[in-house]
C-alpha cells in the first residue's frame, strides 16, 4: 500500500513539474478544493494539467 501511495504522489508531483506548476501550490490548492467535488468522476478536473494557470510557478 505504501509503495503505491508514494508512486501516486510522485507521479502527481512530476506532472506538476511538466506543466510548470509549483507542486506545493498545487497540493495546497488540491486540499482546499477537493471537498467541492462529490462525484469521483469529476476529480479529473483537479489533476495538475487541468488546473488553472493561476497557481503556476511562472
Amino acid at each position: 500500500k505504501g509503495a503505491k501511495a508514494s508512486a501516486n504522489i510522485y507521479s502527481i508531483i512530476e506532472t506538476c513539474k511538466v506543466n510548470k506548476i509549483n507542486p506545493y501550490d498545487y497540493l495546497k490548492y488540491l486540499l482546499n478544493h477537493i471537498h467541492d467535488y462529490s462525484d469521483p468522476k469529476e476529480l479529473v478536473n483537479l489533476l495538475p494539467y487541468n488546473i488553472d494557470k493561476k497557481i503556476s510557478s511562472n
